[in-house]
């Protein structure tokens, strides 16, 4: 096991000062930078008129993110739709629905959530499945888990693609030589061997979060060397610490 100096979280660097990887860095001594490999972008004007859907046939929506409600509203304003003050909104959390507040004035409006899962949200879906026809924007890559539990529950919905999840240029780092690389999707991994196509691990230690995360590493041909959630490691600066403080005790010099 060798040392860890330097770390690479493949996401924004944390706007807060009480980010729990701050508080990792210097704890463990060890120097941490961020940059994401992943970004959104609204699909095309052309591509979402393709997916013929019209926001004034439905009288709900669901939110699954603070994404999904800003792309839901941008796109409506590029649209020039107007949307009712009657309609709906079904969030998948009480901050998330704090977060249209961005958007429409929140104490006037029919907003209903759920407590952190989409499973929860399942639960108040049904109590309003009977009258409402519900619209669920989404990014181009939508859990299997969302539209089964929403067909098992037969609510009446249907999906629009309004963002999608692309690859960003990394061409300002010079190279990815750190000692750990973080990864929390499928879509990070993807980027890094479009990036870097002769990108060998060699001595970098690969963290990942999740387990589609996992497999997309390990259909890289990656070595994984840290992973979350875990009972011991329920998150990834958790399960960073860990590693890193055993590496440093026991671990070599490159």
């Amino acid at each position: 096991m060798l040392k860890v100096k330097n770390v690479l979280v493949s996401q924004p660097k944390p706007e807060t000062e009480k980010s729990p990887y701050f508080d990792l860095s210097a704890d463990c001594k060890v120097k941490i930078d961020f940059r994401p490999f992943i970004h959104l972008e609204g699909v095309a004007g052309k591509e979402f008129r393709q997916q013929r859907i019209n926001f004034l046939d439905f009288s709900a929506v669901i939110f699954t993110s603070r994404n999904a409600i800003d792309y839901y509203f941008k796109t409506a304003e590029e649209a020039r739709v107007s949307i009712p003050d009657d309609m709906k909104y079904f969030c998948i959390s009480e901050s998330t629905a704090f977060y249209l507040q961005k958007y429409i004035v929140y104490r006037k409006r029919k907003i209903f959530h759920g407590e952190q899962t989409f499973a929860d949200l399942i639960k108040v879906l049904k109590k309003h499945s009977k009258d409402n026809k519900f619209l669920l924007p989404c990014s181009d890559i939508l859990r299997q888990t969302i539209p089964d539990l929403l067909i098992e529950n037969s609510i009446d919905y249907q999906c629009v693609n309004l963002y999608k999840t692309v690859c960003s240029d990394l061409s300002d780092l010079s190279d990815v030589n750190y000692d750990v690389l973080v990864f929390f999707s499928p879509s990070g991994i993807k980027s890094l061997y479009q990036n870097f196509p002769d990108f060998k691990q060699n001595n970098t230690r690969i963290a990942v979060f999740g387990p589609t995360t996992a497999k997309a590493a390990e259909d890289a041909g990656l070595n994984i060397d840290i992973a979350a959630p875990k009972p011991e490691s329920p998150s990834m600066t958790k399960a960073l610490e860990l590693y890193i403080k055993k590496a440093n005790k026991n671990g070599k010099k490159k």
